[in-house]
This record gives C-alpha cells, structure tokens and sequence, in this order.
C-alpha cells in the first residue's frame, strides 16, 4: 500500500513540476511532429494544446492497451510510461 501511495505522489510530482516548467517534458516534442503546436487554424490531426490533461491521458492509455484503434498513435503510446502520460498531458493542458 505504501508503495502504490508514493507512485501516485511521485506522479503527481513529476507532473506539477513539469506544468510549471516553459519547457515540454521528455517525449512530448514527438508529438509535435504530427500534432499542431497552437489551438488555432484548422488540422486534420487532433490538437493538443489546452486539452483536457485527463482526456489526453485517458487516450494515451486507450492508445497503449489497444482499446483504440490507430496507425500509428497506439505504437508511439506504447514507447510511453504513466508518468511519461502524465507529464507530457499536464504540460499540454497548460499551453494555450
């Protein structure tokens, strides 16, 4: 019990820290290769800039497990931990 009480605080760390920093966390520069980097103009692919961070997590999740199907998004999920999840959500969520 212990052990899963500090995964979760060492999570939440991990994001917090990440929010508050300009810089993108690990991973998160992959994305824009492929996603807008701005929440302006239109895009065929989803943009991630100011999204919900649990709506981008539970698709990073969904991706991984193979719950939704992609070309491509649920093999780059896949390369990504929890922690890598959340980090890279909670930065997004903060860009405007």
């Amino acid at each position: 019990m212990r052990s899963i009480v500090a995964a979760v605080i060492a999570c939440v760390s991990i994001a917090a820290a990440t929010v508050a920093s300009a810089e993108p966390p690990a991973g998160a520069a992959a994305c824009s290769g492929c996603h807008p980097s701005s929440a302006r103009g239109p895009s065929p692919v989803a943009r991630l800039a100011g999204r919900d961070r649990a709506e981008i997590v539970k698709a990073m999740q969904d991706f991984r497990s193979g719950v939704r199907s992609a070309t491509v998004m649920d093999r780059i999920a896949k390369g990504f931990t929890d922690a890598e999840i959340q980090a890279i959500a909670a930065w997004y969520a903060e860009q405007k």
